[in-house]
């Protein structure tokens, strides 16, 4: 091979090398871009990406009692507000049961093993519980959120939300009382309410003939993050 015909091999690799590295390097940074995408939040909205909904399952007999967490969907809330105070839209097919955090938040101990936690997902998420492939979303659509006089017992400000909420396909009049925190640009709204699996046409399960089971009553939390202003900030 000629030195001429030698250079351009080498120049030719060289090239390619320098290209194959370009792509790489602008793949990454695509990817990290995208991972950390910053969008415009308008006052009252909900951050999807920190905002939680957490619920307590009771026993009946030999059961077990359960914690939950799901994400949210969409949403926002606008306190102050005496009518079209927002919506909250629940991704009921995100809900998982018996996760440390979860059990954590509702004030169970202890920890579930992996398949334990599988079947009672399963359990929860199929066509005799919540049935999410018929009903993938439960809707909270608030009609006023009004400040209360008496602060909470962490003596933070407190609001009456009002509103229709409905899942599993029944609709019932749903009250949450919740306190804010402000916290840089952001209010972090927590509350809670209770509601009957059987008024929204849920069978609460059961196995050995009822010696196994859950309660009928849910305990609710929302945790959510709402932007006070508008301002930019990562999903």
């Amino acid at each position: 091979m000629t030195d001429s015909v030698l250079r351009l091999v080498i120049l030719t690799l060289a090239a390619l090398c320098v290209h194959l590295w370009s792509a790489s390097c602008a793949s990454a940074w695509q990817g990290k871009a995208a991972a950390n995408q910053q969008r415009t939040y308008q006052p009252g909205e909900i951050h999807l990406g920190t905002s939680r909904a957490f619920i307590h399952v009771g026993k009946t007999g030999f059961g077990h009692e359960h914690g939950v967490v799901g994400r949210i969907k969409r949403g926002s809330v606008l306190l102050d507000a005496i009518a079209d105070a927002g919506v909250i839209e629940f991704d009921m097919t995100t809900f998982v049961a018996d996760t440390a955090a979860a059990r954590a938040y509702v004030g169970l101990e202890g920890k579930t093993d992996d398949q334990t936690q599988r079947q009672a997902t399963a359990n929860m998420l199929g066509a005799e519980v919540l049935n999410v492939d018929r009903y993938p979303t439960a809707t909270f659509r608030i009609k006023s959120a009004q400040r209360l006089d008496r602060p909470s017992r962490r003596k933070l400000p407190q609001y009456r939300l009002d509103g229709e909420f409905t899942l599993h396909g029944e609709q019932r009049p749903l009250t949450v009382v919740a306190d804010v925190e402000e916290r840089g640009g952001w209010l972090h709204l927590r509350g809670g309410f209770s509601i009957l699996q059987s008024e929204y046409g849920m069978q609460p399960y059961t196995r050995a003939f009822g010696a196994v089971g859950v309660a009928d009553k849910l305990n609710i939390w929302g945790d959510l993050w709402i932007a006070k202003q508008r301002l930019m900030a990562t999903e």
